[in-house]
């Protein structure tokens, strides 16, 4: 037998041999897994000419290896003159990715992306996309998604806003900056005991708590809802992205306390005939109320603007507020008591949105009392919120694109050159993508949007 020290020399030269000849074993090779895509939406919307439409957030991985060395390219598209593939922009390293699209025209269009991995393995998903058509002031246009029909926004600072939606009883908070999704939502069906829509149209706020109104009006069938017979609040904690809102309480008598109102002081506004079964509530002679804000110096007297009746119910008629002087009890179900009514000239339109700074300087946002009002005038006016002074044409805001100017976010100083002001639409009847439907039928969250864009007032 030979020596240990001869046996270990001799199994290593015969390694070496069989490796020099290729006898040995192979060297262990590595295997990938075929890689993951994964879209935060699988739906976005853009529009034509937009310099700030949302994104959408592609998570990446392969196993074995690091996810910085995939790379995704878009691959295909249904409809080239909508997006191409080119108007993909995919930016960022690591397993997420951001997602940017280019409109070039008004429709739908399915985009294939493509992750590459090593090993050559692939995978694709799908992003459907929608682009709605170009609007005026686009570099200014911002779109807020997952709802179409905003029609009450309230600021809530650092530029974050909380909107109300006709066609829901969810507020929803935004980065007003910003196009996009909701950062937060507060369903409040079950707190507001709600079977159908509130349908909010006015807000307004006084310290911690906002105050909500519902349209007080028929649907537009003309048959009474209960559930729109509503005035609400919320309590708000925190500021911006970090506000929270709960529940506060509810009165369900606004209306049939308007009317008893009229009728008892000679049926001036004629409430009790636009309230009867079969009453559509956007008539000239209507009821409808749209704006909601409180007296200069007050927290108790609310202003109720009304967007139809006119007064008298013809074209060149007035514009309606009726101050209801205890609007801090009216929302825990009292009996509304009522100041003197307020007429003002807006040059034959209605009021669609009030809104108060600090200051006491007011904006009035008005529009048609009409349902097809979109192409019909709209302005804002300023106005000091005393009764007998009339308010002054500030701007004229434009009527070519899709969607009605709704809701005033906030006022600025009116006293300084240059203020701007934030201006949202309601989109729920807008056509927006080409197809005939209307955006609050749209199928997917992520192509409802209303508009939100700035004006400088003169």
């Amino acid at each position: 037998m030979r020596p240990l020290s001869l046996r270990v020399l001799w199994s290593a030269a015969a390694l070496s041999l069989a490796s020099a000849t290729g006898l040995a074993g192979p060297a262990q090779a590595i295997t990938y897994g075929t890689p993951t895509i994964k879209l935060s939406a699988a739906c976005l919307s853009g529009a034509v000419g937009s310099t700030g439409d949302p994104t959408v957030t592609l998570t990446l991985a392969q196993s074995g290896a690091d996810a910085s060395t995939l790379t995704v390219t878009a691959t295909r598209s249904s409809r080239t003159s909508v997006a191409a593939t080119s108007d993909v922009k995919i930016t960022g390293t690591g397993s997420s990715r951001t997602v940017s699209v280019t409109a070039h025209g008004q429709g739908y269009a399915d985009l294939t992306l493509k992750v590459t991995g090593l090993g050559g393995r692939t995978a694709t998903t799908t992003l459907h996309y929608a682009a709605s058509p170009s609007v005026r002031y686009s570099a200014d246009a911002r779109y807020l998604t997952g709802a179409s029909d905003a029609s009450a926004a309230v600021d809530v600072g650092g530029g974050y806003i909380v909107v109300g939606n006709d066609e829901d009883n969810t507020l929803r908070l935004y980065d007003g900056s910003a196009s996009g999704a909701p950062v937060k939502t507060w369903d409040l069906d079950s707190a507001l005991g709600a079977d159908k829509e509130v349908d909010i149209e006015g807000a307004t706020r006084v310290g911690n708590t906002i105050y909500w109104t519902g349209s007080l009006g028929n649907n537009k069938d003309g048959v009474y809802k209960p559930d729109r017979n509503t005035v609400f609040t919320t309590t708000v904690s925190g500021s911006g992205a970090a506000t929270s809102l709960s529940f506060g309480t509810a009165g369900h008598r606004l209306r049939d306390d308007l009317v008893a109102w009229d009728e008892a002081n000679g049926d001036r506004y004629g409430f009790a005939a636009a309230t009867a079964d079969g009453q559509t509530p956007k008539q000239v002679d209507g009821f409808n109320v749209e704006g909601l804000e409180f007296a200069p110096g007050s927290a108790t007297t609310a202003y109720v603007g009304f967007r139809a009746p006119l007064v008298p119910p013809q074209s060149g008629g007035k514009a309606l507020i009726v101050p209801v002087t205890d609007m801090d009890r009216v929302v825990h179900g009292a009996e509304a008591t009522f100041g003197t009514p307020i007429e003002l000239d807006l040059g034959g339109l209605s009021i669609r949105d009030l809104r108060r700074n600090d200051k006491g300087q007011f904006l009035i946002l008005a529009g048609s009392w009409a349902a097809d009002d979109n192409s019909d005038p709209y302005a804002l006016y300023e106005w000091d919120g005393v009764a007998g002074h009339q308010p002054v044409k500030k701007l004229d805001l434009p009527t070519t694109d899709v969607g009605g100017w709704e809701s005033v976010v906030s006022v600025p100083d009116l006293e300084v050159s240059g203020a701007r002001v934030q201006l949202i639409t309601d989109d729920g009847s807008a056509d927006l993508y080409g197809d005939g439907v209307e955006a609050k039928d749209l199928s997917h969250p992520e192509w409802q949007k209303s508009r939100s864009t700035w004006f400088t007032l003169s």
